[in-house]
């Protein structure tokens, strides 16, 4: 998907960039796989803040999409790609032959009218869903389940994907986007393929009501906060950290400092940590 880039007749638009959208072939979703998105402005069901810099935004709702990719068995032909405003990726949505139509993460490739299939003995071939373990070495994947039958938890924005690099008994290896090499169950489903848009981290926002559109409200730097309300915060002028190291507003190191527990259960499950 390409880059159009705008001339700078204004402030807001110079160095501004968006995507030219040429995969989707649609702007109209499907009214039975939409859903009422509520807003929460950051907050939780007390009223407490507990996501920093949320607010506002765009109307939008939210589309069902299918992770589980559970019709065994049924093909289901793409009748379009779609835009979805919850996520970098785009869509596609499927038409059954039992009449059934769901939303996947459209990948890289597919085209409308293609053929995909689920389950143990689909073709590998990009779209299609199967098992870990019924997928060659070397196939490179996205949407991958951590848990069989829970759904995609891995390798679902723009662009990202995995690799399968062997099996060992009833585990398949998997090397993630991040560099991380893990074990994963081998009847946990995957989905062949790269995920489209790819070109999606090119774009240049360009001006700040981009970002307001988006539902993201105003960061304000620590170092200009009084020092009740930041570490950072306080002194005469411009001054410094005057810590170790940056930290975040609740004290704990910003930068470099593990938050995962020393004795999680899938620790056993990780063969190499990701890239440093």
């Amino acid at each position: 998907m390409a880059i159009k880039k705008f001339k700078p007749t204004t402030n807001g638009r110079r160095g501004m960039s968006s995507l030219m959208n040429e995969e989707l072939t649609t702007s109209t979703p499907t009214k039975s796989l939409l859903k009422k998105a509520r807003k929460t402005g950051g907050r939780n069901n007390q009223g407490k803040m507990t996501v920093r810099h949320i607010g506002g935004g765009a109307k939008r709702k939210y589309r069902v999409i299918d992770f589980k990719r559970n019709k065994i068995g049924i093909t289901g032909k793409v009748a379009s790609i779609e835009y979805d405003p919850n996520r970098n990726a785009n869509i596609a949505l499927i038409n059954y032959l039992d009449g059934e139509k769901r939303y996947i993460i459209a990948p890289k490739g597919l085209k409308v009218g293609m053929i995909i299939e689920n389950g143990a003995d689909a073709d590998i071939k990009v779209g299609n869903a199967l098992p870990l373990m019924n997928i060659p070495v070397g196939t490179v994947i996205h949407c991958i389940e951590l848990n069989p039958g829970s759904g995609a938890s891995l390798c679902r924005s723009a662009g990202t994907s995995a690799q399968i690099l062997g099996r060992e008994d009833k585990y398949v290896l998997v090397r993630l986007q991040s560099g991380e090499t893990r074990k994963i169950l081998g009847n946990c489903i995957a989905t062949i393929g790269v995920v489209g848009n790819e070109d999606y981290e090119l774009v240049n926002i360009g001006k700040a009501g981009r970002t307001r559109h988006m539902g993201i409200r105003p960061t304000n730097r620590g170092s200009a906060m009084n020092p009740n309300d930041h570490p950072h915060g306080g002194g005469e002028g411009r001054a410094p950290i005057g810590r170790k190291s940056p930290m975040t507003p609740w004290g704990k190191p910003a930068l470099g400092y593990k938050t995962r527990k020393n004795k999680k259960a899938s620790d056993k499950l990780i063969v190499s940590r990701r890239k440093k």
